[in-house]
């Protein structure tokens, strides 16, 4: 089985982009993050001819998240993360799918730090742990995947010195994110490749992509019974260098059936 992660930075937009790299990686099942559109404006029969069914978390302009799957119908288990009912950003769904939980999560960016939107990254964070513990205890295997929007160590980072008070790399978060894991999740990508520089996002200007100046922040975590079926991980970097492509590329991870 593959699971893949894409943040595709405008799903209309960039809908042929998503259509192609569909065809040619095939994945079973995705998770799609920064839909910008709204719950209405869903490319739902586009998907459904490229051969998914979907489930999606809609929001104009900002935000939303989706779960592709290639078989069978997903099953919404959770459209928000848990522990604040006033939180309206689009930015958690769940579903049960062929024997797993897919947990498909877009994580606040949180700058300027620090600030409102950096308090809410970390309570955002507090609520996901909160959440994947619950899961863990459940038993069931629970893939967690999407933009985390943090680089957990240095090696996740072209030039750490120039990310030091970023959101995205401040010790808060990581620390965060180590929290996260810690509760006995595996990270895919660093458990296959554990020295590699491997990035999953390179910004637009100054030849960021051509440069390699990238960042890894789309992750993996796996629960105990996924960790052992875990075969492969990796980028499909090419996916970057299309022609109005996202400034992410996808991630993916291979299960043993």
């Amino acid at each position: 089985m593959k699971i893949a992660t894409f943040n595709v930075n405008g799903i209309n937009g960039r809908l042929p982009i998503l259509l192609r790299w569909l065809k040619e990686s095939k994945p079973n099942i995705v998770c799609l993050q920064e839909l910008k559109a709204p719950q209405d404006k869903f490319p739902e029969e586009a998907i459904e001819k490229a051969g998914y069914h979907a489930i999606w978390y809609g929001q104009p302009r900002w935000n939303g998240v989706a779960i592709l799957s290639r078989g069978a119908e997903p099953v919404e288990t959770a459209r928000a993360l848990p522990g604040d009912p006033k939180d309206d950003q689009s930015r958690y769904i769940e579903a049960a799918i062929d024997g797993i939980l897919v947990a498909c999560l877009y994580l606040p960016n949180g700058n300027p730090a620090p600030g409102p939107k950096f308090d809410y990254k970390l309570k955002w964070f507090e609520r996901l742990t909160a959440h994947a513990k619950d899961l863990l205890e459940s038993g069931a295997p629970v893939v967690l995947a999407g933009d985390f929007n943090v680089m957990p160590t240095e090696l996740d980072v072209y030039a750490p010195e120039r990310w030091e008070d970023d959101a995205l790399f401040r010790p808060e978060v990581r620390e965060a994110f180590a929290n996260l894991r810690d509760q006995g999740w595996t990270d895919a990508i660093r458990k296959l490749h554990p020295k590699e520089r491997i990035y999953t996002f390179w910004k637009y200007w100054r030849n960021a992509f051509q440069r390699d100046a990238g960042l890894r922040i789309d992750h993996f975590l796996l629960s105990p019974a996924l960790a052992k079926r875990l075969k492969a991980a990796g980028v499909d970097r090419d996916a970057r260098s299309w022609e109005k492509s996202s400034d992410h590329a996808p991630v993916w991870i291979q299960l043993k059936d």
